[in-house]
């Protein structure tokens, strides 16, 4: 019974960081912004567009703040009004450089020992907007310094991320008042 139990153990471990790795991965096609630069990236953005997903739904007013951590890592405040309760709900959590710290790819957890890609695959030399991809074309941020972008930064956003195969036809454009 002990051996069959160690043999288990080794293909639940294999399965577990194999999980664990898939949720951090880049989606074909898409590249992090390389030169990346932390410190300007730090601070309030506005959530412009997203794609839908069950931890935002609902949700308007959405921010995001970055700080620094203690431990070299990032500090990571979302906060978004529920609509339908009418009430704050808010989530920190922490991010981390996947490969080096000049590449606009993070990981980032809100739950533990589990952590999601952050790629940032567009982002202007002044640091006001940027466009992010999760793990997979299901997640599609454009987050910007102000609560609304110009028409023009917004058809750049649905052109380059249907170009990368995101279903923009999709995208929620979120409230911001």
């Amino acid at each position: 019974m002990l051996m069959r139990l160690s043999m288990l153990r080794f293909p639940l471990l294999l399965l577990f960081a194999v999980l664990m790795g898939g949720c951090t991965g880049i989606p074909a096609g898409i590249k992090p912004v390389q030169s990346f630069e932390l410190q300007r990236y730090l601070g309030k953005w506005y959530e412009v567009a997203r794609l839908d997903h069950s931890f935002e739904r609902g949700l308007n007013r959405v921010s995001a703040q970055y700080s620094l951590r203690e431990d070299g890592g990032v500090k990571v405040v979302n906060r978004g009004w529920d609509v339908e309760k009418k009430q704050w709900k808010q989530a920190v959590g922490k991010a981390y450089f996947v490969r080096n710290g000049e590449e606009g790819y993070l990981k980032v957890s809100f739950f533990g020992p589990f952590y999601g890609a952050y790629v940032i695959f567009s982002l202007d030399a002044n640091y006001q907007y940027s466009f992010i991809a999760g793990p997979n074309r299901d997640y599609l941020w454009l987050l910007s310094r102000t609560p609304v972008v110009s028409a023009s930064v917004m058809q750049r956003f649905k052109q380059q991320a249907g170009a990368l195969g995101f279903d923009v036809t999709k995208l929620i454009v979120v409230t911001q008042h």
